[in-house]
């Protein structure tokens, strides 16, 4: 067998906290229905973490799960990278929360990164060339809790978004593992997506409270268009510049930022609904965590040497693409309730 000199996804795990909100939980107070929501975005229910949950635990269970699925323990991890825009707290990073729950060998670097909606993808780059070379291995997580920014009577944001984590397991391939990535960022359309007070701009004030300014904000038909103007084009370009020739259908793991315009995006770049993997239905738009997620779910449908797109996109603005040659992977049955 030749020696590994690829970075592959070697493992994948999610984790979906266990409190189920309804359409009719958030649509009431944001004067909606259940059939608007569904008939708008697709999402029929989504999961909210409980009081006493963080970001670092769910992003733990998931690294767990990941790890597992690889077949690699704590002191076989060389890096932690935790994506997310909803961190315990602004300092420390919530990577090292995770990094020691996980028992992680001390002087493993750990750190997070905030791309918002992409910042899976933008992790996962990351974390895929810092690995080259080295024969280590990352756990590379995406994980939000947006529950806790949103505005109960805001009908433009609170139905869409739900809570959770994904990870994966990247180390040495004796597979084609990661093939290419592709990382971009907006910055002139930064404002269509926001949480403007909490930083050092609007410091968190009674004021800022008062005047809502905690809340996450978002232009939805400027985004809507921001998709198809500039995400749909840069994913195009993408497969474009790294054609294959596998004559097998590629795989689309898609931010899940809104069923329906994932429809039309998936449609319009040619992917088939059984090649488009979504879970919006069931989780909403889980921010960093959906790519992840949806990735774990899909794994059991996907067959060694499957090529899979992955693509996020959201606040900054950004957007990232990867294109993975899958793993073999052990046959499990897959939990998505926990």
């Amino acid at each position: 067998m030749s020696s590994p000199t690829a970075i592959g996804i070697l493992g994948t795990g999610s984790c979906l906290p266990s409190n189920v909100v309804t359409n009719e939980e958030v649509g009431t107070p944001a004067g909606v229905t259940d059939e608007w929501i569904v008939r708008k975005t697709g999402i029929h229910e989504r999961r909210w973490a409980k009081p006493d949950e963080a970001t670092s635990g769910l992003a733990t269970t998931a690294a767990r799960r990941a790890m597992a699925d690889a077949g690699i323990h704590a002191r076989d991890v060389t890096l932690v990278v935790v994506a997310t825009s909803t961190p315990d707290s602004p300092q420390p990073p919530t990577a090292t929360a995770v990094a020691a729950d996980l028992g992680v060998p001390s002087g493993t670097p750990a750190f997070d990164i905030n791309a918002v909606c992409s910042g899976f993808v933008f992790a996962l780059t990351t974390a895929e060339r810092m690995l080259r070379g080295t024969g280590g291995h990352a756990v590379v997580v995406g994980a939000d809790i947006y529950s806790r920014t949103l505005d109960p009577a805001d009908r433009s944001t609170v139905v869409l978004f739900g809570d959770g984590a994904g990870a994966v397991v990247l180390g040495p391939s004796t597979g084609r593992g990661v093939l290419a990535t592709r990382l971009a960022s907006f910055p002139e359309k930064r404002d269509l997506i926001r949480v403007p007070a909490g930083g050092s701009a609007i410091p968190a004030s009674a004021e800022s409270l008062a005047r809502g300014l905690h809340y996450f904000t978002m232009e939805g038909r400027a985004v809507r268009e921001f998709v198809e103007s500039r995400v749909g084009p840069l994913i195009r370009d993408f497969l474009d510049a790294h054609p294959t020739d596998d004559a097998r259908q590629p795989h689309l793991v898609p931010h899940q930022a809104n069923g329906r315009m994932l429809e039309a995006l998936a449609a319009h770049l040619g992917f088939p609904p059984t090649h488009t993997h979504l879970t919006v239905r069931r989780y909403g738009n889980t921010g960093a965590a959906s790519v992840p997620i949806t990735l774990d779910h899909a794994a059991d449908r996907l067959t060694p040497g499957d090529l899979v797109v992955l693509a996020g996109f959201g606040g900054g603005m950004a957007a990232g693409v990867a294109l993975v040659a899958w793993e073999t992977r052990r046959a499990r049955h897959h939990d998505a309730g926990t």
